[in-house]
């Protein structure tokens, strides 16, 4: 089953999609917004897939589908958890400027909670004030939870994922130090977070999917070319399980959270990085210096995963690179 939110007001309209994203038809019947049919999911789940099961099979027909008139499937959640799950990548970043990376990094999952305010959609802008803040693309895959109980163990985890998607947490490279420097977290340096057209249910993977990640590549295009098309079940420390029990170590988590995996890269392929920060890493540890600049206003960012037919899975985000001017 695939989901999607039509631009409308700031919840979107909850949008049933189908399987080769064409058409789509409405859900309200069932549920107004996606964290509606997420708040009763045990009952919105079975009524959603038999939308879904009909449009696939010619019952009822469908508007066509246009990303454009996307927003983010859930614009704006309760909760976003952000890790840093493929810890090849923050080795790479510590080496890259002579730090050591803690043992305790191959251990503990490292995350941090975002801003879910206001997520935005596959094909918005992203809007940024000064190209010296660092713009950078980090493309990863999130799953979204239902109700998950404090203390959830790794096995029963996987219970609780109910969507999948993919993202572009835009990130400000140049922010960051004078932020993490405080030891106390990201804050400016973390803009809006864009989403795919739509999340799917797990069962749209098929074998892709194993109960705990993705294995499949993400590709990441900046102006036609190709950044990187690391696989995301590869060299990923800490699964979606294990990052659900760790965010749920204290406290329960409510339907509709986000958890990202952080940028998804892979070890030594050269073709495994999906941002520009690794991309300028891996140059500075081989020539002393990186090359690469980072996005530039006009720059188009493009991030997506096909299945084995070659088929995209959860919808291309397409972003511009625009230059905001405060009001």
């Amino acid at each position: 089953m695939k989901l999607a939110s039509l631009k409308h007001g700031r919840d979107g309209q909850l949008v049933v999609v189908s399987k080769d994203l064409s058409t789509y038809v409405s859900a309200a019947d069932v549920a107004p917004t996606l964290q509606a049919a997420l708040d009763t999911w045990a009952d919105s789940e079975a009524k959603l897939k038999a939308i879904y099961d009909d449009l696939e099979a010619g019952k009822i027909s469908g508007t066509a589908f246009d990303p454009v008139a996307c927003d983010a499937p859930l614009p704006r959640a309760y909760h976003w958890v952000d890790g840093s799950a493929y810890v090849t990548h923050v080795e790479l970043v510590r080496k890259a400027r002579g730090a050591d990376l803690p043992d305790s990094f191959w251990t503990d999952p490292l995350v941090y909670m975002g801003a879910s305010d206001a997520f935005i959609g596959p094909r918005d802008d992203i809007e940024v004030q000064s190209e010296d803040w660092g713009i950078d693309m980090e493309a990863e895959v999130a799953v979204i939870t239902d109700d998950v109980p404090a203390g959830t163990s790794v096995e029963k985890a996987r219970d609780h994922i109910k969507l999948i998607g993919i993202l572009n947490d835009v990130s400000l490279r140049n922010l960051i130090p004078g932020e993490l420097a405080k030891q106390f977290g990201f804050y400016q340096s973390k803009p809006w977070t864009a989403f795919s057209p739509v999340f799917v249910t797990p069962d749209e993977l098929g074998d892709a999917w194993d109960g705990t990640k993705v294995s499949l590549p993400l590709h990441v295009v900046l102006n036609g070319t190709t950044i990187g098309k690391p696989n995301a079940g590869v060299d990923m420390t800490f699964d979606f399980t294990q990052l659900i029990n760790h965010v749920a170590k204290s406290r329960s988590l409510e339907a509709g959270t986000v958890i990202g995996s952080g940028t998804v890269s892979n070890k030594g392929s050269k073709e495994g990085s999906c941002c520009l920060a690794e991309v300028r890493c891996l140059e500075t540890i081989a020539d002393g210096k990186p090359t690469t600049p980072f996005m530039s206003f006009g720059d188009r960012v493009e991030i997506d995963m096909f299945d084995a037919q070659g088929q995209t899975i959860f919808g291309r985000i397409d972003q511009k690179v625009v230059q905001y001017t405060p009001e």
